[in-house]
């Protein structure tokens, strides 16, 4: 293995790996410490979401809140500081939902996903390189926004998807 960059996102290396056939190849891969990501629910049925600037998406998107975890920090306690840093609130009832795998083709990266309930406002604190906007829109909105193809982010999708599994009786997938 050859690491070709190490940065605060994750560590990029070339990696020689055996493959099931038999044959070696040399990889390219994103190692990635894993993030959470959180559809946070009021009791009116809205979702309280952001528009992010995203460079690499080349401006403003609707997603959800999300973090990457820090060393050693377990996926439910990053979900809460990410629902409070982001969009200033905390929820006294976590649901697990799933996780994914973001882009296996080249990066180890999981999303731990998780549905927030019971939120109650908390001071917002923004990281230094974070523009988002808190909007608040009901689910089936957002699920609209899905098939119009207004909402591309691949955690978001998944989230509010599973979200309305969850919400709609059929129970968490993370169970299954």
């Amino acid at each position: 293995m050859k690491t070709v960059y190490k940065g605060r996102v994750g560590e990029f290396n070339l990696e020689e790996a055996r493959l099931p056939n038999g044959r070696t190849v040399q990889l390219e891969v994103l190692r990635h410490p894993g993030a959470s990501a959180i559809v946070p629910l009021q009791e009116d049925g809205q979702v309280v979401m952001i528009r992010q600037y995203r460079h690499a998406a080349g401006g403003m998107i609707d997603e959800i809140p999300a973090g990457r975890l820090d060393p050693g920090e377990a996926p439910l306690d990053c979900a809460r500081r990410e629902l409070a840093e982001e969009v200033g609130r905390e929820a006294s009832q976590w649901e697990r939902l799933g996780a994914i795998w973001t882009t296996p083709g080249f990066t180890d990266e999981k999303i731990h996903l998780f549905l927030a309930r019971n939120l109650n406002p908390v001071s917002q604190a923004l990281e230094h390189d974070e523009v988002i906007e808190v909007v608040h829109r009901p689910l089936e909105e957002a699920l609209t926004m899905i098939r119009r193809g207004q909402i591309m982010d691949g955690k978001t999708i998944c989230a509010l998807m599973l979200a309305n599994f969850h919400i709609q009786g059929e129970g968490s997938w993370a169970n299954r």
